[in-house]
């Protein structure tokens, strides 16, 4: 009996070193050597100052820029600490007076225009989104129209693998790019 309590601790031992030590470590280190943008947060840093995550959304209220889609993560709305989604049904009264509300008296709003997204923190809008916002930003930011279509057009990425999800925008790094287009 002493003998395989000897062995069950040996065991538990090596695999809490396996499972706890080595294991995370050569992760991590993958990570670092074949992701390393990924891996440390896919931050944006421009002068030498973080500026966001390409992961996390941000609020842009300002005429000039694209606005992400509605969150409901937090008082405010995309706060990290407080990621979730409204839980609200299709059924839901309140989903529906939301997006009412959020829609005004506007025809053909794409829904990610008026609706938050599962975590409440989405980065991305999809590029009906943007171009609905085309006139506004063009206006505010004293450019053609022409030329913020062409801007979202760069700025597309496409579906994963060619297959999964569905083309997006990322409004943090078009936001820059409208921001640098203007100096």
């Amino acid at each position: 009996m002493a003998e395989h309590i000897k062995i069950s601790i040996r065991i538990t031992i090596a695999l809490l070193v396996i499972t706890c030590g080595l294991y995370p470590a050569l992760v991590w280190g993958i990570g670092q050597l074949a992701f390393n943008h990924q891996a440390n947060g896919s931050l944006i840093v421009r002068n030498d100052r973080v500026i966001g995550s390409e992961l996390i959304g941000q609020n842009f209220t300002e005429a000039r820029y694209f606005h992400p889609r509605p969150s409901a993560a937090g008082k405010d709305g995309y706060d990290p600490t407080a990621s979730g989604g409204t839980n609200f049904g299709p059924t839901s009264k309140k989903l529906r007076d939301a997006i009412a509300a959020a829609a005004g008296n506007g025809r053909d709003v794409p829904a990610d225009a008026v609706t938050s997204s599962g975590s409440g923190l989405d980065p991305h809008i999809s590029p009906a989104n943007a171009y609905a916002q085309t006139a506004r930003v063009a206006r505010a930011n004293r450019m053609s129209e022409s030329a913020v279509r062409a801007l979202i057009d760069r700025h597309i990425e496409g579906r994963f693998l060619g297959i999964y999800g569905e083309p997006r925008v990322n409004v943090l790094v078009l936001n820059l790019d409208l921001q640098e287009r203007k100096r």
